[in-house]
Order: C-alpha cells, then structure tokens, then sequence
C-alpha cells in the first residue's frame, strides 16, 4: 500500500505537468489524430520525454525502479501508430538501459513492446473508422493494465536472477499496473477535456461566423454605404453578442449598434485617433481597457472602455474599418477577437465582389449599347427611306411602319436591362422584321415557330435581333430572289436549341475564328450565362442555308 501511495504520489506530479502542458499548444496536435509526418514526430518527441520523465520519477526498489514510464510509451502509440510507438518505447527503454540494474534489460524490452501495443491498437481503431474510441480513459485504462502485465511478466522471463526478479514482481506488480493504469486513464482524461473544449469552442465559432455569412451575404453588393453598414452591424452585434458595433469609411461614422447610441450617430466625422491610425496604417488596433484605455472622444460618461478595430480592405485599398466595442468589467473573448479579423475578412470580400459585380453590369450594359449603335444608324436609315417611299402608295400603311419603329425603339431603351424572357426577345424582334419586310415587299418571308412552354425562358437581352439583322443583311439581301428567315426551336435532352436561319447560305465565316463585333458579343453573353454549351453555332451550306444557333440550357428555366 505504501508504494501504492508514493507512485500514486509522483503519477500527481506527472499529471500536474501535463495538465499544465494541455494549456499550451504543445498539445494541439494530439487533439485529433493525423497521419502527416510533422504529427508524427510531435507525438514521437512529446511521449518519449515522458517516458524519460517517468522513469525519473520512479523509486528506487531493490536496484530497480517502480515507475510509471509505461504511460509514456502507451499514449505514444495510442497517437502515433505502430512505428511511433515502437520508436517511443525503445527511446524510454534506452534511457532505462543507460541507468543499469538487473532489470535494465527487461524494462527496455516491455517498454518497446508497450509502444508497439498501443500503436497496434491506434492502427486497429482507425481501420475499423472508430479513431474516436482512442480519446476512451476506459479503454486507455484497459490497454494499458494489459501492457503493465506484459511487462511484469517480461521482468519475470528475461531478469536475472530469477528469484530476485519474481521478488520485485511481487511488490511492485499490482502497484504499477493500478498507478499506470489509472495515471494513462486521467492523462487521457485531460487531452479529452481539452478536445472538448477546442471543440466546442470551435463549433461557437462556425456556428456564428456561418450565421454571420449567411445573413450578411449580398448586402454590400448594392455598395458600402449607410444603410447597408446599418444592416452588417445589426448582425454582427446580434451574432457576436459585444457590447456594441460601428463600421465607418474612411472619413465618417456609416452605421452604429449598440451600448452608446446616443452620442455615437452615424454620419458624425470619425473623431478616434486609434481608427484614423488603423485606416492610415492598415493595421488592427486593440485598446484591451486595461493597458491600453479607450476612452470615448464624444462623452465622458460613455460605458464602453475597451476597442477592437480592423481596417476593411478592398484590393490594396482601405476604404474603411469595423469597430467592436465592450463596456467597462468585461474583456474581450477570445472567440470574438479571432470572429473579428473573420468578418472584416468576409466584408471585405464581399464588396469586393459587389465592386466587381458593378463594373460586370457596366460592362454588360456598354455591351448592349454597342449592338444598339451598330444596329440603329444603318437600321433607322433603311426603316426611314422605306417609310417614305411607302407613305405616297399607303399612308395606313406607313403610319403602321412609324408605330412599329417607335416599338423597335422604344425596345431598345428598355433592354439596358441584362435578361428578358424568349417571349419580350421575340417581340422585339417581330417589330424590327415587320419594318424590313415592308422595306424588301415581297422578297422577304418570314416563319417563326416557337413551342408555346418555352417563351418563360430566360436568355441575355438582345439576342435574337443581332443574328436575325445578320441573316438579312449578309444573307437576303444578296439574293437576287425571294428570301426566307425561320426562326424555330429544336428539343434537346439537356434544353431547347434556338434557330435562325436564312436559305441564302452565302455567309461567309469570318477569318481566325471571329465572329465579328456583334456576333462576339452574342456570343460571349450566352456562354457567360449559360456556359460554353450555349456558345453561338454557325452551320453553313453554300447556296442554300445559314443557321445561326445557340443552347438554353433545361436548367435555365
């Protein structure tokens, strides 16, 4: 019982200081279980010291040592697999070795044959998908009390002279196995508490940024201003549970939330030199309240006293920062200092995105602009010389043909706008048709057929127009005959194929893959939409067809 006692008595010690160590991130690497070699040698390194440390700590028996080494090598194979745990074993083993004694063999023996056992168990756990059951105090306790009698029954085979040996085993047997046993059990204990711990606090952090993320997205994508700040502080203030928010530019207060907002008000000039420094310098300030002091430059008897602030970056520019604050006795968490930096981040990116959606739509709209000058000067010059021959034979008819210009016209106004339906596409097309037919009489026919359950389709606006103005200018009117332009889907498993088609077929397909300025913009809005399956398809026969085509795909419904 006494040496029950006193190893019980140093295993405290042991455990002091590995209690100790699970506070530092030394022991971040035993929290999960990885294969990479750095892992491996982390665990390699930290159990074979205290497998050193174990035999230390052991008492002197009979020119033996009583000890509890054995927890060392155990644990380094339950972390670390076979080899680690051999390695970790015979490392203790060794150092066993070097201080003599009769059983200085034997205990070099077990203690690499005790690695090797909980490495075999570690490989076993992990191939069955249950890696989990390694962090077990049970079961640490159980494999463990089965490598203590390994052990003694080693120190009974190998030690010299057997009696002496069979003497030692006697007194230090049960001792050693209940210590060790117990001391791995309430080791694992500790790495369990820390696991759970890092785990939980891991999951509050996902849990709250996810939140933050989900609530917050597409709200800077209108731009960074007051009211969408309002709505971003709102949330963070919400999520994060501090004592109050404020996102600024970089001159001015754009939205405040929280304990002090009724002197803090949006709008104001940002009177904080630690936010000016931080957006000037780009660099995170952290006034804690106690070694650095915020104190409120609006109001004496402001209740917030400590500040976290973090520039919002945008590119390599700093276009404003994100301030946390907290009221007088209570400290930032730790949690919410690292979600800080996180949501800065995330802001940061979003109105980068929103920036780059913005110049996307200016493109887009410039890209609309560009086929409307292409088509409108040629366009209302023919639209006009027709109309006026026209209108001597039938005024009626002419007043028809100005109402359908103003259409086409009024049209084009409304397409700034980046999507239509295949229906608002069809129309538009329809008014600018009826003015060329009138001018080309009766060399122009014109047949749409398009399924009645597809005009909800979406498709990028000005679409249509383009490749029908294309089948007539560079295919009817260089017939010296009648023309004809088909317009007409064609079923396909993955969507509907739109068709323009002309019976000219003396389109000729322009060098290096060009499709010209007007067809290349087609062309890119489609596939930048749909993809490249949309991408514009042009099937000519000589003498008798062009088609110009493109995909909108099932999915674009």
């Amino acid at each position: 019982m006494e040496l029950i006692i006193s190893l019980l008595q140093q295993l405290s010690v042991y455990l002091v200081l590995a209690y100790m160590l699970s506070k530092t991130p030394i022991f971040l690497p035993l929290l999960n279980i990885s294969g990479r070699f750095s892992h491996k040698i982390s665990v390699y390194i930290l159990f074979s010291l205290f497998c050193i440390m174990g035999t230390y700590f052991g008492l002197s028996i009979n020119d033996a040592i009583a000890n509890t080494r054995a927890i060392g090598a155990v644990m380094g194979g339950l972390f670390g697999g076979p080899v680690v745990g051999f390695f970790v074993g015979l490392t203790g083993g060794l150092h066993r070795y070097s201080l003599g004694g009769f059983t200085d063999l034997a205990c070099a023996i077990s203690t690499t044959m005790e690695g090797l056992i909980g490495g075999l168990l570690h490989s076993y756990l992990v191939h069955k998908g249950k890696s989990i059951q390694l962090f077990n105090p049970m079961l640490v306790l159980a494999v463990t009390f089965v490598a203590e009698i390994l052990q003694m029954l080693i120190i009974l085979l190998v030690a010299q002279p057997y009696e002496e040996a069979r003497a030692l085993v006697t007194t230090i047997a049960a001792p050693m196995i209940i210590a060790n046993s117990v001391g791995a059990a309430l080791f694992m204990s500790i790495l369990q508490d820390k696991k759970t711990i890092f785990e939980k606090y891991s999951t509050t952090y996902s849990r709250r940024a996810l939140n933050i993320a989900e609530r917050s997205v597409g709200i800077l994508a209108s731009g960074f201003n007051s009211s969408n700040a309002e709505k971003i502080a709102r949330i963070i203030y919400e999520e994060t549970n501090v004592g109050a928010v404020s996102i600024t530019d970089t001159e001015k207060v754009l939205a405040f939330i929280g304990i002090g907002d009724d002197h803090h008000k949006p709008n104001n000039l940002i009177s904080s030199r630690f936010t000016i420094d931080a957006i000037q310098n780009n660099t995170i300030v952290y006034l804690d309240g106690t070694d650095k002091h915020y104190q409120c430059s609006i109001s004496d008897n402001c209740k917030l006293s400590s500040a976290l602030i973090i520039p919002l970056q945008v590119g390599d520019k700093v276009i404003g920062a994100i301030k946390l604050y907290e009221p007088k006795r209570k400290l930032f968490s730790t949690i919410n200092m690292s979600m800080a930096e996180g949501i800065a981040q995330l802001l940061s990116s979003q109105m980068l995105y929103g920036d780059y959606m913005q110049k996307q739509m200016l493109l887009t709209q410039s890209e609309i602009k560009l086929l409307h000058a292409q088509v409108n000067p040629h366009f209302l010059f023919n639209a006009l010389n027709t109309i006026s021959a026209v209108i001597r034979k039938d005024p009626n008819k002419a007043r028809d043909l100005i109402q359908h210009l103003s259409q086409f016209f009024r049209s084009n106004l409304k397409q700034n706008i980046e999507t239509v339906t295949l229906q608002e596409e069809l129309e538009h097309v329809q008014s600018y048709l009826t003015i060329e037919k009138a001018r080309f009489s009766d060399r122009l026919e014109v047949e749409v057929h398009i399924d009645d359950d597809i005009l909800s389709r979406i498709l990028p606006s000005f679409t249509l127009q383009p490749l029908v103005e294309n089948a007539i200018k560079h295919g009817i009117s260089q017939l010296l005959s009648s023309g004809k332009v088909r317009i007409f889907n064609e079923p396909l498993e993955g969507g509907q194929r739109i068709v323009v088609e002309d019976n000219a077929g003396v389109y000729q397909q322009p060098q290096e893959e060009h499709l010209g300025l007007g067809m290349n913009i087609v062309n890119k809005r489609l596939t930048n939409m749909f993809g490249n399956t949309a991408s514009l398809n042009i099937d000519v026969k000589m003498n008798s067809y062009t088609r110009m085509s493109f995909i909108i795909p099932n999915k674009a419904n």
